[in-house]
């Protein structure tokens, strides 16, 4: 019998080493973050194109994703951006509120050091320019003109239209609200 637990000490001092080891090799961490909530962040410095981050959860259809965006947008509390519905096409959602998706954590920026990628049917958030360690890891949302006034954007970006929306449409927002 001692031998058995002695094994299984073993196992779970193992699964710790990997557990921090896979911390330490993992090009991001998440803290506070000065744009919203959790942010995630570069744990070294990460060249352009560089893949960092998987985003998971459960494959849903667009149609499902659509319904739990609406229901989990009415119950958010004060609209604090916690649904995480991430649309891959016009067919198919992934429902990211699980919790070992971390990727969830990467706010919107006006002026994005990332972006997701569709890669043989996985999203990626893929690095569009150097990113310095330590620096918070953001993407464009890229909403649309009909959630236009629901999420003001909080990024501090020198092009930033005060509002979360898609680059193709942040110029005409920001001519609007002059």
């Amino acid at each position: 019998m001692a031998k058995i637990k002695e094994i299984d000490c073993k196992r779970q001092n193992e699964k710790q080493k990997e557990k921090i080891m896979n911390k330490k090799n993992r090009l991001w961490y998440t803290k506070n973050s000065k744009i919203h909530g959790i942010g995630l962040f570069a744990n070294i410095d990460i060249q352009k194109k560089s893949k960092i981050i998987e985003y998971i959860g459960e494959k849903i259809s667009a149609d499902e994703g659509e319904r739990r965006y609406q229901e989990l947008k009415k119950n958010a509390s004060d609209k604090d951006g916690t649904v995480y519905i991430f649309g891959i096409d016009d067919d198919i959602s992934i429902d990211g509120n699980v919790s070992e998706n971390y990727a969830k954590f990467a706010n919107h920026s006006c002026d994005p050091n990332c972006e997701s990628q569709n890669i043989e049917g996985k999203i990626y958030f893929v690095a569009l320019r150097d990113i310095k360690k330590d620096e918070e890891v953001t993407l464009d949302y890229g909403f649309d003109k009909d959630e236009l006034g629901e999420h003001k954007c909080k990024c501090g970006a020198q092009n930033c239209a005060g509002y979360i929306i898609s680059a193709e449409l942040r110029d005409e927002v920001c001519d609007n609200l002059k």
